[in-house]
């Protein structure tokens, strides 16, 4: 794209590009690595009102619809981009109804969200879908969610991979981060491709993310980076630091005085005051990512937590990226983010399984894309057998 001007091949595709659309686009760490990788991201969705200014003010050249994605009509996105075609449509629907943190996730309405996603799949067309969550989406008890969100692509002419289980810091983030990630496409070829594509990169540490930032104390801030600011941290929280080994200690190395009564028994919550490992990949972030008290989220060496910006460089996003809101805002925006790196990760298998799609299939068996002509196999695992 030159300014405004589209270059367009033949058939709605964009020459020496790809075209994408990002629901549950959040703050836009997904939209900041397809973008990076060459994307243009089309439009994007969310109802999060606070993380849909942060999105805007990164990414001002994307359409952001701010709604309810039930309250949107995909036909109205797909009118008005008919003429670019979507290589890519990108679901990374609400994780809480399939995460095993959530006890009420039984009765979470929100797990429908990822089925109502179907329904931009059949009115804009895209050659690729991929759908991203936690893990704890392709367990058994969630087996009648995914039987009906791949019976529903199936009518809508796409074959659902397996679901696979990866991990960030196999594809450069530096967090341990599991996460479950499925392709969709008409190509069989495109979701073979997926399925056994091995996903393994040289792991960073938390030092490469973070060692180089100014060096700060409890209740400080940088000058210049409001992000980079770290909680103020009462007496008996500093104490403990203080008593707690650089380098990856954990509370169970405090003596008996600074221990709360709860954790003597070194079992409940052990990551509770840890500290990370400077040549280790950190902890899954949450959205407590900035709070001792919410899991191993100490500094390596000094005494303190890590301050949001050093939680957002360990999800990837880039170093001057803004956010909006207070910092329990933020917290959930980082927290709640697919880690950026780990998208860019995934995208040359995403661009080979596209160009499978632009691609006719000499050998493809039309009649097998039939609605009830292709047996429905079941896709599940279970976490203890990977």
């Amino acid at each position: 794209m030159v300014g405004n001007q589209v270059d367009l091949g033949s058939r709605g595709v964009i020459k020496n590009g790809f075209t994408a659309v990002d629901l549950f686009c959040g703050s836009g760490a997904v939209t900041t690595a397809l973008k990076r990788k060459g994307f243009r991201v089309l439009v994007s969705l969310d109802n999060d009102p606070v993380a849909c200014r942060t999105y805007s003010l990164n990414h001002p050249d994307v359409r952001l619809i701010e709604q309810d994605i039930v309250a949107v009509d995909p036909h109205t996105i797909a009118d008005s981009y008919e003429a670019f075609g979507v290589d890519l449509l990108v679901i990374c629907a609400p994780c809480q109804p399939f995460s095993s943190q959530n006890r009420k996730r039984k009765n979470d309405a929100r797990a429908q969200l990822l089925i109502h996603a179907v329904a931009f799949a059949e009115a804009l067309q895209p050659r690729c879908i991929l759908i991203e969550n936690v893990p704890g989406l392709a367990t058994q008890s969630n087996a009648p969610i995914l039987k009906n969100l791949e019976s529903r692509l199936r009518l809508a002419g796409y074959r659902l991979s397996i679901p696979r289980r990866i991990d960030a810091a196999d594809v450069g983030v530096p967090q341990r981060r599991i996460r479950c990630v499925m392709l969709a496409s008409r190509d069989d070829r495109a979701v073979r491709y997926f399925e056994k594509y091995k996903f393994r990169r040289r792991r960073r540490t938390v030092r490469e993310a973070i060692g180089g930032l100014l060096q700060i104390s409890s209740g400080d801030r940088h000058p210049a980076d409001r992000l980079h600011s770290a909680r103020a941290h009462q007496a008996i929280a500093l104490e403990r630091l203080r008593a707690i080994p650089k380098d990856g200690g954990s509370r169970s190395e405090l003596p008996d005085h600074l221990r709360l009564r709860c954790h003597r028994d070194n079992h409940s919550y052990s990551d509770v005051y840890g500290r990370m490992r400077w040549d280790d990949v950190a902890p899954t972030l949450t959205t407590g990512c900035d709070d001792l008290t919410r899991g191993r989220f100490a500094h390596p060496e000094q005494d303190r937590a890590i301050t949001l910006r050093e939680a957002a460089l360990l999800q990837t996003f880039p170093k001057r990226y803004r956010f909006t809101g207070n910092r329990r805002q933020v917290a959930r925006q980082i927290g709640n983010a697919v880690p950026v790196a780990m998208v860019e990760g995934l995208v040359p298998v995403i661009k080979k399984a596209i160009s499978y799609s632009r691609k006719p299939n000499p050998s493809l068996d039309r009649s097998s894309s039939e609605p009830g002509k292709k047996k429905v196999k079941t896709l599940h695992f279970e976490l203890d057998q990977l």
